[in-house]
């Protein structure tokens, strides 16, 4: 059976109540025909933009006294259970009504099907495959688009024709499979399935001796996990067939999964993860002003760095990111330590360096391009805490960040007042410093510029 659904809502993001589901249709599919349909509009208590009323043409006014959502979800709940959860572009649909009924205390979880991935299979070489599109190219009549009813009828009459084109076309079964080994692989999805939540974290398999043999992280670590049972590389195969047990860290935050990761992965090094990051970093690129006012970099072993912009596990990863910087922003192979100090430079004789070296450029001049570099890798204060995500709607959490070094991660209530820095440090989970967790971070603020909040200390 296939709960086929389609919603509306009020905003692109159900956190902060900034979006809610303003209309839903719920549409029970027997892999034949529709069974039965649920439609009705939602009141989302909180406003409809004009955006959001301009695209589905329901105002205010129209769902005022409508249900709240509290007042459907036992219907929906009967409607979907042990159904597959349907819908055109789902992991949308799916995601708004899973925060929906995580507001209310329940975990909502179901098996899901996306119209949209199905169809680019079945239907390959289509001009678009948006619904509107899709059902034009088909021939498959939708008067109420952008409403979710007309929408979900539209989808389940999507449904019924992929699945005429999958009945017209020959399925073949993988030949010399063991019949064994598939059914055991069954039995550890499903428990996969039974004990991983669709939230956030890090997730662990283990073997039959309860050795870590894959980390992995994800913000849905359910989805994520399932998807290994689709591999068809030999070495996940292989992995498949090793695994006994799964365990898990819930994080709430998708920065603290990737650090938890990277750390967890140089403490036990699991031997079916193809990128292994090292915990041993030999060199490093200093920055430095010399004497004449001129901005250096120089590689150096890790532990002479004085003023550390970047680290690497080995000397020649250093040197190809040094030569890179060279070629893009027009440096001098003096300044940068490759050559005699007191000579001109090999680049400029070959103009590919502007002359620093042989006072044809102004140290100001030079210096600018160097900055350029500096800003990529500087963070936007020496001491500061990232507040992202809790692992539920009553908690916030709290990456820790001083004298410019990863210093660990904790949880507060949103009703918390932020201390002294001697109190933060309280509540924060000491870990390891490696060079590769200060990247992390700059990649996530950057990625997230809006979406997470940076308070300087």
């Amino acid at each position: 059976m296939f709960a086929i659904i389609d919603i509306e809502t009020c905003g692109g993001k159900f956190e902060f109540r900034k979006g809610r589901i303003i209309d839903i249709c719920v549409v029970i599919h027997d892999g034949l025909t529709v069974v039965d349909k649920f439609s009705s509009l939602i009141n989302p208590e909180c406003n409809i933009g004009y955006f959001y009323t301009k695209l589905s043409g329901i105002t205010n006014e129209m769902v005022a006294d409508a249900p709240k959502f509290h007042e459907v979800a036992k219907k929906i709940l009967e409607m979907t259970e042990g159904k597959v959860f349907i819908a055109h572009n789902v992991q949308f649909d799916y995601g708004f009504i899973k925060d929906e009924f995580a507001s209310l205390g329940y975990v909502y979880k179901r098996d899901t099907l996306c119209t949209v991935r199905l169809s680019r299979k079945l239907l390959p070489g289509k001009a678009s495959y948006s619904l509107g599109n899709l059902c034009e190219s088909l021939g498959i009549p939708n008067e109420a688009r952008h409403r979710a009813e007309g929408d979900a009828v539209a989808t389940a009459k999507l449904f019924d024709h992929l699945l005429q084109v999958k009945s017209n076309n020959p399925i073949y079964k993988n030949k010399g499979v063991d019949d064994l080994m598939v059914r055991r692989i069954d039995k550890i999805k499903q428990y996969i399935i039974n004990k991983l939540p669709e939230s956030c974290g890090v997730y662990y398999f283990l073997d039959k001796e309860g050795n870590i043999i894959y980390i992995g992280k994800s913000v849905n670590m359910y989805n994520r996990a399932l998807s290994h049972f689709n591999t068809k590389e030999k070495k996940g195969k292989k992995m498949l067939n090793d695994l006994y047990n799964v365990d898990f860290l819930e994080t709430g935050s998708e920065l603290i999964a990737l650090l938890h990761e990277s750390e967890e992965l140089k403490k036990h090094k699991p031997p079916y993860n193809r990128m292994r990051k090292s915990d041993s970093f030999t060199h490093s690129i200093d920055t430095f002003m010399d004497e004449t006012g001129i901005l250096n970099l120089k590689i150096v072993e890790a532990e002479k760095s004085k003023n550390t912009l970047l680290s690497f596990v080995n000397y020649s990863s250093a040197r190809e990111r040094l030569d890179q910087w060279i070629e893009e922003h027009t440096l001098c192979l003096r300044y940068c330590n490759l050559t005699s100090y007191d000579s001109v430079c090999d680049h400029h004789q070959l103009k590919k360096c502007n002359g620093i070296c042989a006072n044809k450029e102004e140290p100001e001049t030079y210096n600018k391009r160097v900055a350029k570099i500096f800003n990529q890798f500087k963070f936007p204060h020496a001491s500061f805490m990232v507040i992202d995500r809790g692992r539920n709607f009553e908690e916030r959490s709290i990456i820790l960040v001083e004298n410019s070094k990863y210093s660990g991660y904790g949880y507060i209530d949103n009703n918390s007042q932020f201390g002294s820095p001697d109190e933060i440090r309280d509540i924060i989970k000491q870990t390891p410093w490696y060079p590769d967790a200060n990247d992390l971070i700059r990649s996530f603020i950057k990625l997230n510029s809006g979406k997470v909040k940076v308070v300087p200390l």
